[in-house]
């Protein structure tokens, strides 16, 4: 697991105390004699007397040409009133890395409280509803904050803001966060899966990369799925019409709205349809070996001459396997025989695998299965196998070639669901519920509150550096903030590093639900604020950033579980590719 920040750190304290000094210190310009504002000098009045040729009782400190003009022409506004402010560049930036780590920190709280919740509740409502929604949190004040901001005008300039933080974010994930997650995380690859733990073939492009189980090509799909929204409310620019952006931005908040909830009830019922499909696929591989295991006892003659089963054969297993000699096969005696069988390759229990035996043979459900119903079993099963096999594979009945290629299926789709490596985490107990429960809605609320109190701090500043160095703020955003509030960033790559299929799939996996929740939640969060304050929708080239972003990672991890080191470097080249067709589409073609 994760590391877990389980105190408030020093850090926190000395950047607060530190905010608070600088709001505590305040000044005003003295003109004096002067002729004009752009002549006015710093003053002191701690001593007495002034310079010469000069009718001041004050000392005049001459500033550098032009340095002050700047301050009195732009002076910024300080946050609340007390939160420190500049015009400068240098100053800018040293607050946007103040503000930057508190939001990291708010980001981290928020996971780390969500874990420990998790501990105590376990997965279902908390992991489907609280995780999701808790984890794109700060990136979704942040949003929220960029369009609030005073008038529909400051509004309308400050959400660009927001636009580059929910597209920055997605192609962080989604591009270098992604990449580094495979480099970090590589095996040797051998028969098409990852090997756990054994890295020999160093940065070999194919010889070596990381297997992800099935769910995380499912989440792949979800993603692209996430996508709608952006193409609906992309609609009048893509027809040329001015007429129906609001009508398009209305539908587009709505669907966005209904996807949100639909992956939220998905995350929810998620792992109990995990625990079914995993039991159906241990139930398919126990017939499977059942069926290996009858095929060694009747000397390969299991079936006839016309690819028939051979009724013959199969009615002397059903007398080896009758014990007492009753006429029937107890539950005792079929669990014998499959204990008998080794399933080493997979985790079984052996008393739900005999009463799943039981239930579909025991057709008279009175808990024996006599001759026919072992006959009409057997024959089902052998049926199923040369059904699910290559045609190829029945043409000679005598090799029964099918059921070596049927029992390497099933495990095969039992490995991809990844029921292989449910014993790779151990789960230990929750020793005090009540404090841990304390202390993990202690960290969210802290986390809350954090990412509230310095989101709209951290957008002025943004915009202020903006205007002292002439960068737009959405490159800014674009760039500078997901390092701020993508705490997954780090985490993702330490679990990745544990080079085990099981965490690489929980790490992918997490990579596609943040992404899919920066383009159904905060999606809906700057909808709402462009349709309830009137503002204009014109993000056309970040809005085809994230759908060629989205949809080739989403397509290209959607049909494959396998990705060798080679894969990072498409994931890798897309982000320089982002910032540069944004650019060329914004500022060469004037999309926006």
């Amino acid at each position: 697991m994760p590391h877990r920040v389980n105190a408030l750190p020093r850090p926190f304290f000395f950047f607060i105390f530190l905010l608070f000094l600088c709001g505590l210190a305040h000044g005003r310009f003295f003109f004096g004699n002067q002729s004009s504002p752009h002549d006015v000098a710093v003053i002191s009045d701690g001593v007495h007397g002034g310079p010469h040729n000069s009718t001041s009782p004050h000392l005049a400190l001459k500033l550098l040409n032009g340095s002050l003009s700047a301050e009195v022409d732009g002076a910024c506004e300080e946050t609340y009133g007390f939160l420190p402010c500049t015009s400068s560049v240098l100053g800018n930036l040293f607050l946007i890395l103040v503000y930057g780590y508190l939001m990291y920190l708010a980001a981290t709280y928020l996971s780390n409280g969500s874990e420990l919740l998790l501990e105590i509740l376990g997965p279902g409502i908390v992991g489907g509803l609280f995780l999701p929604i808790l984890g794109s949190l700060p990136d979704a004040i942040l949003i929220l904050v960029s369009g609030l901001s005073g008038s529909t005008e400051t509004a309308q300039s400050q959400v660009s803001v927001g636009m580059g933080l929910l597209a920055g974010s997605t192609v962080l994930i989604l591009t270098l966060i992604w990449g580094s997650c495979v480099v970090v995380g590589k095996c040797d690859i051998q028969n098409s899966f990852a090997i756990d733990n054994k890295d020999t073939k160093g940065f070999s492009l194919t010889g070596s990369g990381v297997s992800t189980d099935i769910w995380t090509s499912y989440a792949a799909r979800i993603m692209v799925i996430s996508v709608i929204p952006f193409i609906i409310v992309q609609l009048p620019q893509l027809l040329n019409s001015n007429l129906e952006k609001d009508i398009a931005v209305l539908v587009s908040l709505i669907v966005s709205v209904a996807l949100f909830l639909s992956y939220c009830l998905y995350q929810v019922f998620q792992p109990w349809i995990q625990r079914r499909r995993i039991a159906y696929a241990k139930h398919k591989h126990v017939i499977s070996g059942i069926l290996q295991h009858l095929k060694k006892q009747a000397l390969g003659k299991l079936l006839r001459d016309d690819g028939e089963p051979n009724e013959e054969i199969i009615k002397k297993l059903f007398q080896v396997m009758d014990q007492d000699g009753d006429g029937s096969i107890s539950y005792s005696e079929l669990r014998a025989m499959i204990v008998g069988i080794r399933f080493d390759e997979i985790q079984l229990d052996r008393d739900d695998a005999v009463g799943k035996v039981m239930e579909e043979f025991d057709t008279s459900h009175d808990s024996r299965i006599d001759l026919q119903e072992f006959l009409d079993g057997i024959s089902k099963w052998i049926h199923e196998a040369k059904r699910s096999g290559d045609d190829t594979s029945n043409n000679d009945p005598h090799t029964m070639k099918f059921l070596f290629d049927f029992h390497s299926r099933t495990k095969q789709e039992h490995d991809l669901l990844g029921a292989g490596g449910q014993s790779d985490e151990i789960i230990e107990g929750v020793e005090n519920p009540k404090w841990t429960t304390f202390k993990a809605v202690l960290m969210l609320l802290v986390g809350t509150l954090i990412a509230a109190a310095f989101a709209d701090p951290l957008i002025d500043v943004v915009d202020n550096f903006s205007s002292a160095t002439s960068i737009p703020t959405f490159f800014i955003s674009f760039v500078a903030l997901p390092l701020a509030t993508s705490c997954e960033a780090v985490s993702a790559i330490m679990f990745a590093s544990r080079k085990k299929k099981r965490t690489a799939s929980l790490t992918f996996s997490q990579l596609y639900g943040s992404a899919t929740m920066n383009n159904v939640l905060c999606l809906s969060v700057f909808l709402a604020l462009v349709y309830f304050r009137g503002l204009e929708w014109d993000f056309s080239a970040e809005v085809l950033v994230i759908l060629i972003v989205c949809i080739v990672m989403g397509v290209f991890s959607s049909f494959r579980t396998v990705f060798p080191l080679w894969t990072s470097s498409i994931a890798f080249l897309l982000y320089p590719f982002s910032v540069a067709l944004i650019y060329v589409l914004d500022y060469v073609y004037g999309w926006s």
